[in-house]
C-alpha cells in the first residue's frame, strides 16, 4: 500500500490545535500547517492575521442569512493570513476542485507531500452526510497530514476519511444549506423578507432565496406544532427541512510550502490547476448550449412579435 503521513494518528492527536474559536477553523487550519512546517504557529501569532468572520447569531432573518453566507474564512484569507502570520516564509497555491476535476486525490496528494507541501482542505461538509446522520450546519477547512490509497487523514479533529468521501465534499457548489429551525426561531412579522435578495450577490436572486424562505414560514403556519426539539425533528421530516443559499467559499485545497523549499516552491508555482473532469466539462457544455438555444428562441420569437401589426 502506498502512503504518506507528515504525523501518525498518535502524534497527530497530540500536536494539532483543535478550534480555537467560533468559525474559526481557517485559523486553526493555517497553525496546524505551521506546525507540519515547523514554523511558530502559537495561537497568539497566527489568529490576529486571520480573517474570521462571525455569524450573527441575535440577528432578525435576514441579517442573520447574510452573515451566514460569509461566515468563517475564505481560501484567500487563508492564503494572505499564511504569508502574513508566516512572515512571508510560506507560499500557498489554491486549487479548485469544483467543477469536478480528472485526478486522482490520494496520488496527487502525496507527490506533493513527498516535496514537504502541506495541504489545507475546504470542505462542504453537507455533503456526504451518512444516512441517519445531521446534516452539518457549516463547511470546515481541515489540513491534511497523512494519505493511503483510499484514505485521506486530517486534523481538528483527527479523522480518517475516504478518498469517495472527501472528493465528494471538495467538488461542491459554493451553496450553504440553513436548517428551517435557525430561520423559524429568528423569524418576525415585521421583518420585508423579500429584501434578502438585496444584495452585491446576484445568486440571492437566482436562488430566489426569499420565495425558498417565506415557503417554510408557509409550512409552519399551515400545520402548527409545538415549539420543541423533538417537533423540530418531525417538521425536518414532513416539512423543507433546509434554505439553500449562497456561500463564500470555495471548495478546493490550499497547497503550502516553505519559501526555503527553493524546489517545490517553483514546482509549486508552475504547477497547472487541475484539468475538468470530461464528462463534467459535456455537461457544461450542453448545459451553455441550452442557454443559448433559450435565448435565440426567445430573441426569435421577440422579432416575429414586433413584425405583427
Amino acid at each position: 500500500m502506498s502512503q504518506f503521513f507528515f504525523w501518525s494518528p498518535e502524534e497527530a492527536a497530540e500536536k494539532q490545535v483543535l478550534q480555537i474559536g467560533a468559525s474559526a477553523c481557517g485559523a486553526t487550519g493555517v497553525i496546524n500547517v505551521l506546525r507540519v512546517l515547523d514554523l511558530p504557529s502559537s495561537v497568539e501569532e497566527v489568529a490576529p492575521h486571520i480573517n474570521t468572520r462571525l455569524r450573527a447569531e441575535d440577528a432578525p432573518v435576514i441579517e442573520y442569512l447574510h452573515s451566514r453566507s460569509v461566515a468563517g474564512t475564505t481560501h484567500e484569507e487563508l492564503i494572505a493570513g499564511l504569508e502574513k502570520s508566516s512572515q512571508s516564509k510560506v507560499f500557498a497555491r489554491f486549487f479548485p476542485f469544483h467543477p469536478r476535476r480528472d485526478v486522482n486525490l490520494s496520488d496527487w496528494l502525496k507527490g506533493w507531500m513527498r516535496q514537504g507541501v502541506v495541504g489545507l482542505a475546504t470542505l462542504n461538509l453537507q455533503r456526504a452526510v451518512p444516512q441517519g446522520y445531521q446534516v452539518p450546519d457549516a463547511w470546515h477547512h481541515q489540513m491534511i497530514y497523512g494519505v493511503e490509497d483510499n484514505k485521506i487523514y486530517m486534523c481538528n479533529p483527527v479523522v480518517a476519511e475516504s478518498h469517495a468521501d472527501v472528493m465528494e465534499q471538495l467538488c461542491s457548489e459554493s451553496v450553504l444549506l440553513i436548517r428551517r429551525s435557525d430561520i423559524m426561531k429568528r423569524y418576525s412579522a415585521e421583518e420585508d423578507l423579500r429584501k434578502i435578495e438585496v444584495h452585491p450577490d446576484m445568486r440571492w436572486r437566482e436562488m430566489k432565496v426569499s420565495d425558498q424562505v417565506y415557503k417554510i414560514i408557509d409550512e409552519d403556519m399551515a400545520i402548527p406544532l409545538p415549539k420543541t426539539a423533538a417537533y423540530d425533528v418531525l417538521r425536518d421530516c414532513l416539512f423543507t427541512s433546509h434554505v439553500t443559499i449562497p456561500a463564500a467559499y470555495q471548495s478546493g485545497i490550499t497547497l503550502c510550502v516553505r519559501q526555503d523549499n527553493i524546489e517545490a516552491c517553483q514546482r509549486l508555482t508552475d504547477a497547472k490547476q487541475l484539468p475538468i473532469l470530461e464528462s463534467r466539462k459535456n455537461e457544461e457544455e450542453e448545459e451553455v448550449e441550452v442557454v443559448i438555444t433559450s435565448k435565440r428562441t426567445e430573441d426569435s420569437a421577440s422579432g416575429a412579435a414586433s413584425l405583427i401589426p
